[in-house]
Formats: structure tokens, sequence, C-alpha cells
């Protein structure tokens, strides 16, 4: 399948002429989805700090508590920025 692909890609195909390669830099890959990996479970977390936060209003802590949930929600948009970021500059081979 990958031969064909190889072929295809060198062809012209519907008047284009497709020429990337997919390359593997495992080492930038193995970091996305480590980055990945660790926005999974901050997904979860932050939204249910933030939920309890304002169930419990009527805590002395409740500010702290909602400022924790809205810290680790905006690590989870940072770490799988990051993390598509690396998956797409290892499979598209963008060097910096």
């Amino acid at each position: 399948m990958i031969s064909t692909l190889m072929r295809l890609s060198t062809k012209m195909v519907l008047g284009f002429k497709y020429n990337f390669k997919m390359t593997d830099n495992k080492k930038l890959l193995e970091k996305g989805i480590k980055y990945m990996l660790y926005a999974l479970p901050l997904m979860f977390i932050g939204p249910s700090v933030i939920y309890n936060a304002f169930i419990n209003k009527q805590n002395v802590w409740h500010y702290l508590v909602l400022g924790i949930g809205i810290v680790l929600c905006l690590l989870a948009v940072y770490y799988m920025f990051q993390g598509i970021k690396a998956l797409t500059d290892s499979l598209f081979n963008h060097d910096k």
C-alpha cells in the first residue's frame, strides 16, 4: 500500500502533481503523543474542578478551586496544541 501511495504521489492526479513524502521523526512523534497523553486527563479534571467550585459557592475556598480549575483547563488546551503541533511536525518533516 505504501509503495502504491509513493507511486501515486509522483504521478499526475487530477492535473495536480502531489509530491509530498511522509516522514517519521520518531522522537518528535513520541513527544507529540506524550503531550496528548498529558492533555487527556486534564480535559476531564479541569471541568470537574470548575463544576465543583460552582457547586460549593458557600465554601471559603471557592475562588481558589475555581482558579485551579481554570488553570487546569488552560493547561489541557496548551498540551493539546503542543501535541498536535509536534505530531504534524513529525509527520510532515517540519525541521526548525
